[in-house]
């Protein structure tokens, strides 16, 4: 990022200049890298799926020249990108880790530093078979991320799973939290045209809201609903308006408003009128992985009952059991 016209914007080539100036890298702790610049440049705000199939096409045709992979992002969608791509790359064998900063790096206190070289000494020296995200010292899998402060340091956490590693006067991975290692070849699942969306349920939602949000050609959904999974009903057709699309083949997943926390919708009357209306249960799932395991599944030739079942199976570490 560089600031021009009083805010900031990416720059060609100029993260290229910016490492150059950095000594850091020049040490011979430092592993040798290649930079490859994306063009056009985007905020993270701008980043969607096919952004997501082009760095995963780039990792698989790159994957034997390199030890590991950093992935240079916005903090905006980090977590999403993170998640998605934990999908889609398929038996993966090396680390990807995602990083970025709170303030660019061209700035005096930028955090982008510490950042930008922790995660390449993780990803040369340390064989961790997953996407990952690296901030603050905190290694954590990419699909248990979420953005928790648009302000601090601190801004990623993993609600409800541990830090795969902590990074202070030495690096150090829980390995036991780490995914094994898989036997099969690298495979990239590329995403088609999927049509899913995200749906916060919120005091007053009515059934002709749910109705127009799940208009065809929505094919998955991602309902936040309140608690440990609860949404109301007093209002029959609010409850129609979800059933009626679950019966056409929406996939309706449940997850919580909270930040932290499970989905039990056996807990409470409202869970389980949700659960008789056909929604299923996103269990512990971030709402980020859940959207991108929903891109990654419906880009498969399954039947609306396999992806079901492997929406509340854990594929990438993302559900615990």
């Amino acid at each position: 990022m560089k600031k021009a016209g009083g805010s900031y914007a990416p720059a060609a080539g100029y993260l290229a200049q910016r490492m150059a100036q950095m000594p850091e890298l020049n040490s011979p702790e430092m592993p040798s890298y290649t930079l490859n610049e994306y063009e056009p440049l985007l905020d993270s705000a701008n980043i969607g799926p096919a952004n997501w199939g082009e760095i995963g096409q780039d990792i698989l045709e790159q994957f034997e020249n390199y030890d590991g992979f950093v992935i240079i992002h916005g903090t905006d969608t980090m977590a999403y990108s993170a998640s998605a791509l934990s999908f889609m790359l398929e038996n993966l064998t090396k680390p990807v880790i995602f990083t970025g900063s709170q303030i660019p790096l061209a700035e005096v206190r930028s955090d982008a530093r510490e950042n930008l070289i922790t995660s390449m000494l993780l990803a040369a020296n340390y064989p961790i078979p997953e996407v990952c995200l690296y901030l603050n010292g905190k290694l954590l899998r990419g699909n248990r991320s979420r953005k928790v402060s648009s302000s601090g340091f601190e801004a990623f956490d993993s609600p409800n799973f541990p830090a795969l590693g902590v990074v202070g006067v030495d690096i150090k991975p829980n390995w036991d939290l780490i995914c094994p290692l898989p036997t099969a070849a690298l495979r990239l699942q590329k995403l088609s045209k999927v049509r899913v969306a995200a749906l916060r349920i919120f005091p007053g939602i009515t059934a002709s809201i749910v109705r127009n949000f799940l208009q065809e050609p929505v094919q998955g959904l991602v309902l936040e609903s309140y608690g440990a999974g609860n949404a109301p009903t007093n209002d029959p057709a609010f409850l129609r308006a979800l059933g009626e699309a679950a019966k056409r083949g929406v996939v309706i997943v449940n997850f919580s408003q909270c930040l932290r926390g499970s989905v039990d919708m056996d807990e409470y009357a409202p869970g389980s009128a949700l659960k008789d209306a056909g929604v299923i249960s996103g269990a512990d799932m971030t709402p980020e992985a859940a959207l991108g395991k929903l891109f990654y599944l419906f880009s498969q030739d399954k039947s609306i009952a396999e992806i079901k079942e492997k929406i509340q199976r854990n594929l990438r570490g993302e559900l615990s059991p």
